[in-house]
C-alpha cells in the first residue's frame, strides 16, 4: 500500500467529495444557514406555526363578527319583540304576565 492511502478503495470513494474544498464550503454554508443563521429553519417552522394559528384565530373572529352582525340585524328588525321578551317592557295600556317554565 502507498503511504497516505490507508483506507480501502470503497471507503476512499465515500470520503472523496469531502476532500473537495468547494463541497466543504457549500456544506458549511448550508449547515450554517439551517442551524445558526438569524433565519434558520427551526425559527422558520416556529414562525409558520404561529402564522397558521393567527390565521385560524382570524377566521374564528371573522365568524364571530358575522354572527354578531346577523344578531344585530335581527335585533333591529324585531326590536319591540326583543324588548318585550327580554326586559318585560309593555305599552302603557296593557298588562304583562310572566310565565316561567320549570
Amino acid at each position: 500500500m502507498a503511504s497516505g492511502n490507508l483506507l480501502p478503495p470503497p471507503v476512499r470513494r465515500f470520503f472523496k467529495p469531502f476532500s473537495n474544498k468547494f463541497f466543504l464550503v457549500l456544506a458549511l454554508f448550508f449547515f450554517w444557514m439551517i442551524f445558526f443563521d438569524k433565519h434558520d429553519m427551526i425559527t422558520q417552522f416556529k414562525l409558520q406555526r404561529s402564522v397558521n394559528q393567527l390565521e385560524a384565530d382570524q377566521q374564528f373572529y371573522q365568524e364571530k363578527i358575522q354572527e354578531a352582525h346577523e344578531a344585530r340585524q335581527d335585533l333591529e328588525v324585531n326590536r319591540e319583540k326583543y324588548a318585550r321578551e327580554r326586559y318585560y317592557m309593555k305599552k302603557p295600556n296593557e298588562d304583562v304576565f310572566i310565565i316561567e317554565k320549570e
